[in-house]
């Protein structure tokens, strides 16, 4: 799934993201926070794990995402995460975090696209959930 990605319009199939997200966060124990940066054409300028957290959070600081997608010449970015219960909806912590990061963003002319939450039970997207 992830060759289907690479190099290719990440939004142009919403589907295999979806599938290779969930594929390679969903069963994790600890909940890990990965970045997808992209560039002014949607395509795939990066994949990063950012950080590991606990069976319950994971420290995400905004200036350095921001900073990352800064150096990466990144337009966009897309927050992915899993939550170990397996259940992907977003808590206030998420929504908080990624209201953060569209601030901060906004001002360095970095969009965020979506945050995706992944877990065995499925997957949620807060753009598709009306949240941002």
């Amino acid at each position: 799934l992830e060759t289907r990605i690479e190099g290719r319009p990440v939004l142009s199939s919403w589907d295999a993201l979806g599938d290779y997200l969930q594929a390679a966060m969903a069963h994790s124990s600890v909940e890990e926070v990965r970045v997808l940066f992209l560039n002014a054409k949607n395509m795939l300028l990066a994949n990063e794990a950012m950080w590991r957290g606990s069976v319950d959070e994971a420290s995400v600081h905004v200036r350095e995402v921001i900073s990352r997608a800064i150096a990466l010449g990144a337009t966009a970015i897309i927050i992915v995460h899993n939550h170990p219960s397996g259940d992907p909806s977003p808590s206030q912590q998420d929504i908080r975090l990624t209201r953060d990061l569209i601030d901060a963003g906004r001002h360095m002319k970095v969009t965020v696209h979506d945050h995706v939450i992944v877990g065995a039970q499925g997957r949620s997207s807060m753009k598709a959930l009306g949240l941002i």
